[in-house]
């Protein structure tokens, strides 16, 4: 994948391109994404995949214009206009989920294809979302997969985890980057999208791993709901990093939407 920088009105932002066949656009989760991300590689092997960074990951600005959820969503209706795309394949993985749907919500005749992975953005008290701002670095492979072990071991692999500049590195991207995240997903990632899911037109494909515990499947059933005419593909052994755990199964499901 190719990191190359884009102009809107407000802000450069910095993506991700690369791959042959239909464009499609990925928007990451709280936890960014790099080039080197394998569920990046495999979407390129059938698309052509632009991947943009939210203003503050990375090596990308911040963006103190984004302050809200319609901020978000019409920044990044932005990136869009200005790569030039009409009509993408629109895939969001958990707050890029709740992203894309709110895109898709706003702009309902502009989004024709929408995966939505694990997404965030409805909300049930008797089912809370794990809060991801008191997480301590080694809580998270427990949350994130289905198989811990292994989730901590992709997380820290080729990484000296002792190393003290490694971890003032990790603690200096991980403020920026959940700072800018904090907006829409602090103190809980609600901002009325419940109430808007109705207007989404796409043809969508929801996929959740059976054993995510950030964001319950209990709200995949909500997303089905609200949207109409949807798709749930649920994915055994595999929790909110389904992307990594089940790479093949999520680009599959994918792939349902043509």
């Amino acid at each position: 994948m190719e990191l190359k920088t884009v102009q809107t009105r407000h802000v450069p932002v910095r993506y991700f391109e690369g791959g042959t066949g239909p464009d499609l656009v990925y928007l990451h989760g709280a936890g960014g994404v790099t080039a080197e991300d394998p569920f990046l590689a495999a979407l390129a092997a059938n698309h052509h995949v632009y991947a943009p960074l939210i203003p503050g990951y990375g090596d990308s600005e911040e963006a103190p214009t984004i302050r809200d959820m319609l901020d978000f969503t019409l920044h990044t209706w932005d990136v869009i206009e200005a790569l030039g795309l009409k009509d993408p394949i629109l895939v969001g993985h958990s707050m890029g989920g709740m992203i894309a749907a709110e895109m898709a919500a706003v702009a309902p005749n502009d989004v024709s294809r929408l995966a939505l992975i694990c997404p965030a953005g409805l909300w049930d008290d008797d089912h809370p979302i794990a809060d991801i701002f008191s997480l301590l670095p080694f809580e998270m492979p427990q949350i994130l997969f289905h198989d811990a072990v292994a989730g901590a071991a992709m997380m820290t692999a080729g990484r000296n985890v002792e190393d003290p500049n490694f971890l003032q590195t990790y603690l200096v991207n991980n403020a920026r980057q959940l700072g800018m995240a904090g907006r829409i997903l602090f103190p809980i990632p609600e901002r009325g999208l419940v109430d808007r899911l109705y207007r989404v037109k796409a043809k969508t494909v929801i996929v959740w791993g059976d054993s995510d515990r950030l964001v319950p499947p209990f709200y995949a059933h909500g997303f089905k709901k609200g949207i109409a005419g949807s798709e749930l593909v649920s994915i055994p052994e595999a929790g909110h990093m389904v992307i990594v755990e089940k790479t093949p199964a999520v680009v599959e499901a994918i792939g349902r939407l043509g």
